[in-house]
C-alpha cells in the first residue's frame, strides 16, 4: 500500500474515531431541556433527543464504532509506521533483531500517541465543553450510523444488559430518592448543633419546610389553559406550543373536557401530520384543598408537571411544579 494511501486511511480512522468519542460524551453531558428547546426548530436537535432516550443503545455503537478504529489503526497504520521506521533505524548498526523491535515498539508509540491525543482525548474536551452543540452537530451522521447497525447494536446491549444483571446490579434501577420533611428538619437541626449552619437560615429553612402545609388553591393559574382538539396533530401541539411558550399542553375531549396531556418533546419523533392521541397522557387533578406537600407527593408518583385544580365539580385553574417550588422563595420566609 502506498504511503498516501496508508496517510489517508490513517487520518479517516482517527476523525471517525473522534466523531464517535464526540458524540459518546456529548449525549453524557448535555442537559435535556437545552435539546428540548432547540427540537421545536431543528430536526438535529430532535434526533439528539432520540439518541438520548435510547443512551445504552448509542453507547454500544459509540463504543463499536471506536473498537473498530482501534483495531483498524492496528492492521493498517502501524505496520506502515513500522515498516518506514526499519530502514532508518537500520543505520544506527544495530543488530536485525534489535532493529525490528525497536521499530514495532516506535511505531506502536506513534499510533497511539496520534490515536489517544487527536481521536480521543481531544474530541472528549470538545464535546463536554459544548454538549448541546456537539450533540446537535452530530446527531443525523450517527442516527444513520445506528439505523444501519442497529440489529448488531441491540444484540450488544442486551448481552451487556444480561451480565450487569447476573452480577446481581438493576441497570434500569431509578435513581434514589429524596428525604422526609420530618428527616430534612432533622438534618437541620443537626447542622445548627453541629456549626456548620447559622440560626437565620435554619429558620428559613425550617420554615420553608412548614410553607407545604398551605393549601393549593392560591398557586392556581386561573386564566384558560392552553388546550388541543382530541384528534389534534403532532404540528398542531408543537404550534400551540410556539404560541403559548408552554412543553405541556391540555387536549379536550368532544364534550369539551380537559382529559388528557401531551408534552411538546413527545410529539418530535412524529410526523407534522401524525395525531398524538399515542403520547397524550390523563390528567392530573387535584383537589383545591389540598396542601403544598402532598400535592408535590402526588405530582412525584405520578412523575408529571403540570396539574388540573378543580372545587367540586368546577376545574379553578391550572397548577405545575414550577408554581408549587417556586412558592417556597425568600419572600415567602422571615428574614433572620
Amino acid at each position: 500500500m502506498s504511503p498516501l494511501a496508508v496517510l489517508l486511511i490513517t487520518v479517516a480512522l482517527v476523525a471517525l474515531s473522534a466523531f464517535f468519542v464526540a458524540v459518546e460524551f456529548s449525549l453524557m453531558a448535555a442537559r435535556r431541556h437545552r435539546l428540548e428547546d432547540q427540537a421545536l426548530h431543528s430536526r438535529a436537535a430532535r434526533a439528539a433527543l432520540r439518541s438520548c432516550a435510547e443512551l445504552t443503545v448509542l453507547l454500544a455503537g459509540c463504543q463499536l464504532g471506536i473498537t473498530v478504529c482501534t483495531l483498524a489503526l492496528g492492521a493498517v497504520t502501524k505496520p506502515a509506521v513500522h515498516h518506514a521506521l526499519v530502514p532508518l533505524l537500520g543505520t544506527l548498526g544495530l543488530p536485525v533483531a534489535a532493529v525490528d523491535v525497536l521499530a514495532f515498539v516506535l511505531a506502536l508509540l506513534v499510533v497511539t500517541f496520534v490515536h489517544l491525543v487527536v481521536g480521543e482525548m481531544a474530541p472528549k474536551s470538545w464535546a463536554i465543553a459544548h454538549p448541546e452543540r456537539s450533540a446537535v452537530l452530530l446527531a443525523l451522521p450517527m442516527r444513520a450510523f445506528m439505523v444501519v447497525l442497529r440489529p448488531l447494536l441491540v444484540v450488544l446491549n442486551d448481552t451487556a444488559t444480561a451480565l450487569v444483571r447476573r452480577a446481581g446490579a438493576d441497570p434500569d434501577a431509578p435513581a434514589a430518592g429524596g428525604r422526609s420533611p420530618a428527616e430534612l428538619r432533622h438534618l437541620v437541626e443537626h447542622s445548627v448543633d453541629a456549626g456548620v449552619l447559622d440560626a437565620p437560615h435554619a429558620a428559613r429553612l425550617t420554615a420553608a419546610l412548614e410553607i407545604g402545609d398551605a393549601a393549593i388553591d392560591g398557586l392556581v393559574h386561573r386564566a384558560p389553559p392552553v388546550a388541543v382538539g382530541v384528534g389534534a396533530t403532532a404540528a398542531e401541539v408543537r404550534a400551540a406550543s410556539l404560541d403559548s411558550g408552554h412543553l405541556r399542553v391540555l387536549v379536550r375531549d368532544r364534550a369539551g373536557e380537559l382529559t388528557g396531556l401531551v408534552h411538546v418533546r413527545d410529539t418530535l419523533s412524529l410526523a407534522d401530520r401524525e395525531p398524538v392521541a399515542d403520547v397524550t397522557r390523563p390528567v392530573l387533578r387535584l383537589p383545591a384543598e389540598l396542601s403544598i406537600r402532598d400535592t408535590l407527593a402526588r405530582m412525584r408518583r405520578t412523575s408529571t408537571h403540570l396539574a388540573l385544580v378543580h372545587r367540586g365539580g368546577e376545574v379553578l385553574g391550572v397548577v405545575t411544579l414550577a408554581d408549587v417550588l417556586g412558592f417556597v422563595t425568600p419572600t415567602h420566609l422571615p428574614r433572620g
